[in-house]
């Protein structure tokens, strides 16, 4: 691409910074995938002109040879980070069947000079008095103030935020804090308000994630400790941090207390502790409030785009607001359905909330995955994540969530740049990391997957531990380093299934037989503990009970569309342990056909061996590997 050096391309309320590659808009960030920012420039150079597809797929890979699906793509991401919806030609212009316009003015400044790191202005938020001070319900628009005009004259300033991909990738020179923020507890019996313990506490932990400098433990690790008494040294001894938020709610009517404190495990000094009263309709301020009570008693210094994505979610209808947290509880207690009715009633009264919709994505998305939900789920999920995004593009739980579906459709060509681009917002997100592993996995770079997902557990041991697995290391064969990576004390049925499938691959028939059988009493819906039960039929000689089961499950996935195309694979694998070729070969092409196309492990699976002769599989193994090359060179 041409890209003039040290340009300011001016449209609207934007302005794109060839020098520090950055689309600002009213000098906020809007994050861009590399192939995104090369799309949009090309664009912009170009404004007023017709580009033809080639042209532009030239222009934006040079050297490769792409599907037209990628521009696309490309396009798409565009409009959604300008805020442009589909049949709105305000800057993009599509001309049906040669290609696009840029059609919006444009205008450029060149000779632009870069800022160096030392000219960069960063906001330091105060750290509390070291004496206990309690806080009695600040307004949160009085608190957050005086920093936010700060960061707007640093913003003017400087022109640019200093956040830039180059400095993306690296992890800050000095450790960042590890925090848990724990379940508030009620300090009554009280089962119609049991639901804000938990997710206030969600609420807080999402406000957070944006936060370089801290390494928030995700709300999935901090379910177990609901109703619990709390151990500080034990619980953060789990939870592997070195700062805990422990507080605990209790409501009157229309009248809500909350106190918490925020503990140095090692010193066990309170770093803060306060109190807030205020009224349940204004629920919304408290995660505003306790987020930035946490970061100034932990003296952390924020980057304008940072606070900037920190800054208060903007009031909603109380009742909106209410069933948001009641659904955020549901799911955490694997209640999709009902957390799929409570997220949806939060959407009709407030359309214009961008984490409802995200969660709404998210509870459709597991409902269709674990629990035979089928492609309406999916269809359902992928509306909402979409939702959640064209109103706020850099919602995290929507961009993971949203890139989870993505690989589970088969569409993980679409899921990575979405990661990456997470990825720019907050390189020290476990849990990005370890989606990024899972789509990897479903392109067969294995090596590339148990890297990104080591990096999550280096970030935080205990993500996805209950709720995923490191399958790279078992399909590397390298069975001892999974089954070592999997909780030993724990009762999800998945990582219990996916224990018996590491003893299973290591020939230890009575020890797989054991846990599959488990993992299916506790959970006879879960798709992978009935792989496990069909094995186990097998070792015990009932191929034809394992055949009915695993036709069954078949015909349950065909007729409702579930398209986890790598639980799929699990299918066609007992299939072929259990001797039925025909159908092993025909899951395996659906498997394949679905996105899940991990071509170096298919050539090396034990469990495949039987159907190796067949010419319908070689025909299989060359579709699967031309799409894996096709990834390799689009991606890396």
């Amino acid at each position: 691409m041409s890209n003039k050096n040290g340009c300011l391309y001016e449209f609207d309320p934007f302005v794109l910074d060839t020098v520090q590659h950055l689309l600002l808009r009213n000098s906020t960030s809007v994050p861009l995938t590399p192939k995104t920012y090369d799309t949009l420039v090309f664009l912009l150079e170009n404004h007023g002109r017709l580009l033809s597809k080639v042209e532009l797929m030239q222009a934006v890979w040079p050297d490769s040879f792409v599907d037209e699906s990628n521009l696309t793509q490309q396009i798409s991401m565009i409009r959604r980070a300008l805020g442009e919806s589909a049949g709105d030609d305000r800057y993009i212009v599509t001309v049906a069947g040669r290609g696009y316009r840029f059609a919006a003015p444009v205008t450029y400044v060149t000779s632009v000079t870069p800022v160096t790191p030392e000219e960069v202005l960063s906001v330091t938020v105060e750290p509390l008095p070291a004496p206990v001070q309690t806080i009695a319900a600040p307004p949160t628009s009085r608190i957050l103030k005086p920093a936010l005009a700060v960061l707007v004259a640093a913003i003017f300033v400087l022109g640019a935020s200093i956040y830039n991909k180059q400095n993306s990738k690296a992890l800050p020179p000095e450790k960042p804090r590890t925090l848990a923020i724990l379940p508030f507890q009620s300090l009554r019996e009280d089962p119609k308000n049991d639901f804000l313990g938990f997710s206030l506490a969600d609420a807080v932990i999402t406000k957070l994630g944006y936060v370089h400098s801290l390494i928030v433990r995700p709300s999935s690790a901090i379910s177990v400790y609901k109703h619990q008494v709390i151990d500080i040294p034990k619980v953060a001894a789990e939870l592997h941090v070195d700062t805990l938020l422990t507080g605990n709610f209790i409501r009157d009517g229309d009248d809500l207390r909350i106190t918490s404190q925020l503990i140095d495990v090692k010193t066990q000094n309170i770093l803060w502790r306060g109190a807030f009263d205020l009224k349940y309709e204004k629920l919304l301020t408290l995660q505003d409030s306790v987020a930035l009570q946490i970061i100034k008693g932990l003296e952390l210094s924020l980057s304008p785009l940072e606070a900037e994505q920190l800054k208060p979610d903007r009031p909603i209808d109380p009742r909106a607001y209410e069933y948001y947290l009641r659904g955020v509880d549901l799911y955490a207690n694997n209640d999709f359905p009902l957390a799929v009715q409570m997220l949806r009633k939060s959407t009709e009264l407030e359309p214009g909330y961008a984490p409802a919709w995200a969660g709404l994505g998210r509870a459709h998305s597991a409902n269709a995955s674990f629990e035979f939900g089928g492609r309406d789920g999916y269809q359902n999920a992928q509306v909402a994540f979409e939702k959640a995004l064209s109103l706020q593009p850099t919602e995290m739980e929507a961009q993971i969530y949203m890139a989870n579906l993505l690989t589970d459709m088969g569409k993980v060509e679409r899921a990575v740049p979405l990661l990456r681009q997470a990825l720019q917002i907050n390189p020290n997100h476990a849990e990005v990391h370890w989606e990024l592993g899972y789509a990897y996995r479903f392109a067969g770079m294995l090596k590339e997957s148990a890297a990104e997902c080591e990096m999550a557990r280096q970030l935080d041991p205990g993500v996805k531990l209950n709720s995923s697995a490191l399958n790279s290391h078992l399909y590397l064969g390298d069975y001892d380093t999974f089954l070592n990576s999997l909780p030993r004390n724990t009762d999800a049925a998945l990582i219990i299934f996916y224990r018996g499938f590491g003893e299973y691959h290591k020939k230890h028939w009575d020890r797989a037989a054991k846990e599959f059988n488990v993992a299916y009493e506790l959970r006879p819906t879960l798709l992978q503990a009935r792989v496990g039960k069909a094995l186990s039929e097998v070792m015990a000689k009932r191929n034809g009970k394992a055949l009915e089961m695993l036709h069954d499950m078949e015909s349950k996935i065909e007729d409702r569309g579930v398209r986890d195309a790598e639980a799929s694979y699990k299918i066609a694998q007992a299939y072929a342990v259990a001797g039925d070729k025909k159908s092993a070969l025909r899951v395996l092409g659906r498997s394949i056909e679905n996105g899940f196309f991990s071509y170096p492990y298919f050539v090396t699976d034990p469990l495949l061996v039987t159907l190796r002769g067949e010419p319908e599989y070689a025909r299989l193994m060359t579709l699967a590997q031309q799409r894996h090359d096709a990834f390799k060179k689009l991606l890396f």
